[in-house]
């Protein structure tokens, strides 16, 4: 819970940064700082990577993940989830924002498209589980990180709904880690060093997709490969 903690408190800071910055962040350093946190993401997450035993347990897993994650196709289940949830709620219209009642609807805006972006990604699913099951917050501070600096951005021109985005992501962040804990006694050590340098892999399209922007990859279709690491690990590594 503590990885889930830190981001809580980060949205927060950068919402309550940018209600007081406004617009005034540039735009080109905006994209200098994104670019400084994907390039130190995809370090990171080549150290987890190194972490494995046996890179072919990881491998396997990936393949078997991406395969099932292509059948089920989960990164379209959650784009679709989340246009879903914007029709539903009216995060998206062509009203202007300020109505007759404009702070509140700029206000539902600001939460709703927030909790969205915080909620929706690998990142989310895949710190928290780590979190829960190993009590590595690594992901989650990086993710902290990103979402502050998101938060600022949304905060800047969606005013101070963005702030209580944070407590969508306390529930929902906070009940992964919860059930991981759960399921930790059945974990031994090998199991879940291949499951975090499974989720190393992840990471790096994240980091290559999201936010260096350097080729499109579906991450979301491998988060099965976090469910299959530990068991091939299981069989082969016991």
């Amino acid at each position: 819970m503590i990885g889930t903690l830190i981001n809580v408190a980060a949205i927060i800071i950068g919402g309550l940064l940018g209600i007081l910055l406004g617009s005034r962040l540039q735009e080109r350093v905006r994209s200098t700082v994104m670019a400084g946190l994907g390039l130190f993401t995809l370090a990171y997450a080549l150290q987890q990577f190194f972490g494995t035993t046996n890179a072919l347990v990881v491998l396997g897993a990936l393949i078997a993940g991406a395969l099932l994650g292509e059948w089920w196709q989960i990164e379209n289940g959650l784009a679709r989830l989340g246009r879903w949830l914007e029709i539903r709620l009216g995060v998206q219209n062509d009203e202007p924002l300020e109505l007759q009642n404009g702070q509140k609807s700029r206000f539902v805006r600001g939460f709703l498209t927030a909790s969205l972006l915080f909620c929706i990604g690998p990142m989310a699913i895949l710190g928290s589980i780590q979190d829960g099951l190993t009590g590595d917050s690594s992901t989650l501070i990086i993710k902290a990180v990103l979402d502050g600096f998101a938060s600022l951005a949304f905060a800047s021109t969606l005013g101070v709904g963005v702030l209580f985005s944070s407590l969508i992501i306390l529930v929902y962040q906070g009940a992964i880690s919860l059930l991981a804990v759960q399921v930790q006694s059945f974990f031994t050590p090998i199991m879940m060093s291949e499951m975090s340098a499974t989720g190393g892999v992840i990471l790096m399209a994240v980091a290559i997709n999201s936010l260096l922007e350097i080729k499109q990859i579906r991450a979301g279709n491998f988060l099965p490969a976090l469910i299959i690491a530990p068991i091939l690990a299981m069989i082969f590594l016991q």
